[in-house]
């Protein structure tokens, strides 16, 4: 059997109480979330339910991304995000890997793609 073990958070970013304070639906720390390195994100509910997970080899553009873009898997249900945890993770194999893992360990709300379960 193959144990996988999840990296260390590096980033957490939470919604602000007042989200007018911000133009990307009520966050304002995305300048905590490197630009130039890659890895997985997790996007929770107020519940702390998981959402969605995603990879990227730029975090930062990518997040942005699921709340601006109009054909996001996220598009419907961005208000729903009130916190963003990033890991730093370089190869993409091993991105590969733990997002394929969180996805179905995890049973992320949203992610349609590489779901084991049914």
């Amino acid at each position: 059997m193959i144990t996988i073990t999840m990296p260390a958070m590096d980033v957490s970013i939470e919604k602000q109480k007042n989200p007018q304070m911000s133009n990307i639906y009520g966050f304002t720390d995305f300048h905590l979330i490197t630009r130039e390195k890659g890895g997985i994100f997790l996007f929770y509910n107020d519940k702390q339910e998981l959402l969605f997970v995603g990879k990227a080899r730029k975090l930062r553009p990518r997040i942005k991304k699921h709340f601006e873009d109009t054909v996001s898997l996220m598009k419907n249900h961005r208000e729903e995000v009130a916190t963003i945890e990033v890991y730093i993770v370089e190869d993409p194999v091993e991105r590969e890997i733990y997002e394929t893992y969180i996805v179905n360990k995890y049973r992320a709300k949203y992610n349609v793609d590489k779901v084991l379960y049914k």
